[in-house]
């Protein structure tokens, strides 16, 4: 009877039940259900409830049921359990007594996630993406208006004839003239303006050359009648910061692009890296090592690209994530392993990307020296009582290809094969993807991509090519891969590496790259 009432409710709202969560509703009472059943409706913009569409929406469905009085909860508590959003409140005392000494282990490692990446809730608008630009604009603005060589800074809607000025702008327009020289259109929160780049300066002609769309820059104009001419670009460029040096002896090793679950998975090398780091292959390091980041592609995934599954040894995601967590499992307890997200991961393409989907990838949550971020994503590691540690920022690099193939400096220097290139780029520009078509993003409030905290070490993936160096001595990690070459690489000319490990020791700052080759 009760499933009829439910029926009929969702009806009259207009939406329906598919079948199996219609089932499981149908246990409570429809006065209970209602109000949730509709609110969820309403929030995740859908016309068919189905219990794919609860679990996506977690976080989302868990507010609404708490909203509901304590002793209609207690009721529901079973149907949260069968809909996958909660789990049992009664545990013995050996699963408490287990718990607990996880979260101790855990807290040992010293490591402190600084940055969580939110789930989609609702359906994006252009208005989001106007307020994601503005918010952008006032936050980059920060970082360039302290900047010595910006004097007598004006908004756009300030500038007179015959004056010399400072602006900052979002570029919002860039073209050749038929003179070759750079047209730059600006736009700040009052206005636009052209400002024109000539060949005859060339110092600045060269950073103008460097300028992508819809980054936001500096500029020295002198403003005629007509137009403005530019005398100097400023970027919103990464501070010098000071090399730190652990009061401890620990090592952390970078590594990404494992690709598990593809035909050309070198599992062979992996295995030989994970006797590496158990102390079966002898080495002085053993003892000191604390940390490995895996940044990106842990796994083939499934349907990245047209007739993928040609090229799979494991056809099925949750598999391949089982196959990642035993390997993985291999690696001992006492090295906390931090993991990411990329492309190829059981998460939405749609960046910043949140945490693995647990329904596919819960084998990597069940390892107890996991610890799971999204991505991008802001570590400390190597914290003590006087030592501040170290801030990571990890990101898996899917904005990568898009700058080496755009931007004239990175198009000369072949970035993709030399990633440094591209990080260092984008530590100019306090930001991981700032032209709006190089990446598909979500549009929030806050842009996760703009590098606000300067960190102390970046770590990239993606281009599968390995290379470590400095700018204003933040260390630049790019990661290489665990997969052979592929048919697509060769088609375009890339040349990845494979199975190099870079090694930091955060005493001494010295860099090994192992070779597992």
């Amino acid at each position: 009877m009760e499933s009829k009432e439910i029926l009929n409710f969702c009806l009259k709202k207009g939406f329906l039940l598919d079948e199996e969560t219609l089932n499981l509703f149908s246990e409570n009472d429809v006065n209970t259900i209602g109000s949730v059943i509709e609110k969820i409706a309403k929030n995740v913009n859908t016309k068919i409830i189905t219990k794919n569409v609860l679990f996506e929406n977690k976080e989302l469905v868990l507010d609404f049921f708490s909203e509901l009085p304590k002793e209609e909860q207690k009721k529901l508590e079973n149907l949260k359990i069968k809909l996958g959003l909660s789990i049992e409140i009664s545990k013995s005392a050996e699963k408490i007594k287990e718990e607990d000494e996880e979260r101790k282990e855990k807290k040992l490692h010293n490591i402190k996630i600084n940055s969580l990446v939110p789930i989609l809730r609702k359906k994006i608008e252009v208005q989001d993406f106007v307020k994601f630009f503005k918010n952008r604009f006032l936050e980059m603005q920060k970082f360039i208006q302290e900047h010595p060589n910006l004097k007598n800074l004006v908004s756009i809607n300030k500038i007179f004839q015959n004056s010399q000025v400072s602006i900052i702008g979002t570029v919002s327009n860039k073209k050749i003239t038929k003179n070759g020289n750079i047209l730059l259109e600006l736009e700040d929160l009052t206005g636009k303006i052209k400002v024109l780049v000539t060949k005859n300066k060339k110092e600045v002609y060269e950073k103008a050359e460097d300028v992508c769309l819809d980054s936001v820059i500096g500029v020295k104009i002198s403003k005629s009648r007509e137009i403005a001419f530019a005398n100097d670009i400023i970027f919103p460029d990464s501070a010098l910061l000071e090399r730190k040096k652990s009061p401890y002896e620990e090592c952390v090793l970078f590594i990404s692009d494992l690709h598990i679950g593809s035909k050309l998975f070198l599992e062979e090398n992996f295995l030989k890296f994970v006797d590496y780091l158990n102390g079966k292959i002898p080495n002085r390091d053993y003892y000191k090592i604390k940390y490995l980041f895996i940044v990106g592609d842990i796994v083939a995934g499934i349907g990245v690209y047209p007739s993928q599954e040609r090229d799979l040894m494991i056809r099925d995601i949750e598999e391949q994530y089982a196959k990642a967590a035993e390997l993985l499992g291999k690696i001992r307890r006492d090295i906390a392993i931090i993991i990411s997200p990329g492309n190829h991961d059981c998460t939405r393409l749609l960046e910043p990307q949140p945490l693995f989907d647990e329904r596919y990838a819960w084998p990597l949550f069940n390892l107890k020296n996991v610890f799971l971020t999204g991505n991008p994503s802001y570590v400390n590691i190597g914290a003590k009582k006087e030592f501040m540690g170290f801030n990571v920022l990890t990101y898996h690099g899917f904005s990568f290809p898009y700058y080496a193939n755009n931007i004239s400096s990175l198009v000369k220097e072949d970035a993709l094969n030399n990633p440094s290139k591209i990080m260092t780029y984008l530590l100019k520009n306090r930001h991981l993807a700032p032209t709006h078509s190089s990446v598909q993003y979500l549009p929030l409030e806050e842009d996760p991509f703009i590098i606000k905290k300067v960190p102390d070490i970046f770590v990239s993936a993606h281009t599968h090519k390995s290379s470590v160096a400095y700018y204003n001595n933040i260390l630049t990690i790019s990661c290489s891969c665990w997969e052979s070459k592929t048919p697509f690489q060769e088609k375009m000319g890339n040349e990845p590496d494979f199975c190099k490990v870079p090694m930091l020791n955060l005493k001494t700052r010295q860099i090994k790259i192992l070779d597992f080759e």
